[in-house]
Parts: structure tokens; sequence; C-alpha cells
């Protein structure tokens, strides 16, 4: 009966919650409102910025990573005028924080509101590289990752009914295990210094990220060859012996997403060249 009963909330929800990805035009399955993301997104962002330290606006590396953020936002709402999709973006918030922490790490919660830890600057080194990551993981927001992950988790725990549909109605019916389903993806529930913040995607998801952030990045007048060196440059951190960063966490293989971004780049030359929209080079 459990499994006729889950069968019928699939059939039911997919006929008019099925939507596709952004550029690389994947279905996938939506069962929660922006509006539902975002709010509960902002309670989380709030909490970790009150609880680790935001290094100050004024300083050059926080300045740096508030630009790259600006630049990559702005490149993503062309990309939807350009398109006909002036709307899409519309409840995104945008906001860009620079946190002191050793972690190798960067994230971007639903609505637009992004950390970057002060540990993965090495890493990036110039500001080309830090749009492969902030390119990288604002192309999750857009495609909204966050809301496919909350709706798979909504579906296999059995926290809607066949018909339903939305993260409130789940809180509605069980308000213990959606809060607990919230956590696990977007990993809020850990203490103040842990792993907070890091978004748990699959490895279709993080390389459809890298495929949106190349063109995002392009767009706002970085040229995405730099990915290829950036990845080069975490595969061997992750290859010196020590534990891989939180970074690469689910991500394809070194070897697999370095091939899978040259053979990307084609297109996204086109997009920084301004062949293909983007930024006109002279």
């Amino acid at each position: 009966m459990k499994k006729i009963v889950l069968y019928g909330v699939v059939l039911l929800t997919s006929i008019w919650a099925c939507t596709k990805v952004p550029i690389s035009g994947r279905s996938q399955l939506l069962l929660v409102s922006d509006d539902e993301m975002n709010a509960m997104a902002l309670t989380s962002y709030k909490q970790f910025l009150d609880t680790n330290k935001v290094v100050a606006a004024n300083t050059q590396q926080a300045a740096m990573v508030k630009r790259v953020g600006d630049k990559i936002a702005k490149a993503a709402q062309s990309y939807f005028e350009q398109n006909n999709a002036p709307e899409y973006l519309k409840s995104y918030q945008w906001q860009t924080e620079l946190v002191q922490s050793s972690q190798i790490n960067a994230w971007c919660m639903p609505g637009g509101k992004m950390v970057v830890y002060t540990g993965i600057l090495p890493i990036t080194q110039n500001e080309t590289g830090l749009a492969v990551v902030m390119g990288h993981e604002v192309s999750h927001a857009i495609a909204k990752h966050g809301s496919e992950r909350m709706s798979q988790g909504m579906i296999a725990q059995g926290l809607l009914t066949a018909g339903q549909a939305g993260l409130g109605i789940a809180m509605q019916n069980k308000p213990s295990a959606t809060q607990n389903l919230w956590n696990s993806v977007f990993s809020v529930a850990a203490p103040a210094g842990a792993q907070i913040g890091m978004l748990a995607f699959g490895r279709n998801q993080e390389s459809e990220a890298d495929h949106l952030g190349l063109i995002f990045m392009a767009m706002a007048g970085y040229n995405p060859e730099e990915a290829v060196a950036f990845w080069g440059r975490m595969a061997a951190q992750s290859g010196n012996g020590s534990k891989p960063p939180v970074f690469l966490s689910t991500h394809p293989s070194d070897q697999q997403r370095i091939a899978d971004i040259k053979r990307l780049l084609p297109e996204a030359t086109q997009y920084y060249n301004g062949t293909k929209g983007g930024v006109k080079r002279n």
C-alpha cells in the first residue's frame, strides 16, 4: 500500500510540477515554491552569519568577493533577459559574504544568499579563479537544485500525500521530519565552525552547475578557460594525501570534471567573446 501511495504522489505531482533546468534542459521535479525555499534559506543564512566571522566589507578580499558576485548575478539576469525570461530571477535577493574559515568551500542558498570561505582563496588565486567558484555555486541556486533535493526527499520520506505539494504543507504534515530533511540538504544543523551551509547535491547536479557556471562567468567577462586551471589546482589539493576539501563533496572525479569542462569550453567561449551573448571584446 505504501508503494502505491508513493507512486500516486510521483504521478500526480510530476504532471504539473515537472520543469526544465535553464541551459541544460534537464527535466526536474519541483514541489516547493521559490517563496517557501527563499524564506527558509534566509533564516538559515542569517543564523550562519550570526555564528561565524564575516570579513569586513572594506577589506580587499571581501571587496573582490562582492565584486565577482555582483557581476555574475548581473550576467545571469542578462542571460534570462536575452532568452525572453526576465522574470525568472525576480524572487532572488543577491547577497555575498566572505567568511573567515580554513575550510576550502563556498555555497549559495536558494534565492541567491552566498558565502565564500577564506580557505578557498589560495586555490582560486585570482579574481577569475574566484569567478569559477562563484559561477558554479550561483548556478546551483539558479538551477534550483536545493528545491529539487527537497522535493525528492519529501516524496521519498512520505511527507506529502497524493496531490499535495509545498514546503508549508510538508511542515504541517510532519514538521520535525521536514525540518530534518532541510537540515540534511543544507547542513544548517551543524555547530558553528563546522560544515554549515554545505549543500548536499548529487554528481549530476554538480556537473550541471559546472556547465551553467561557465556560461555565467563568461558573460560576466571572465575567461572560462581559467576553469581548467582552477580544477587542476583543486585536484592537486585533493590528491596531496589529506582529507578532500569540503568543496569536492559528491563532485565528479577530477579527471571527469576537467574533461567535461574542456568539452564545454567552445560554447562558453562564444559567450565570453560576445558572439553568443555576453560581453563584447575589442
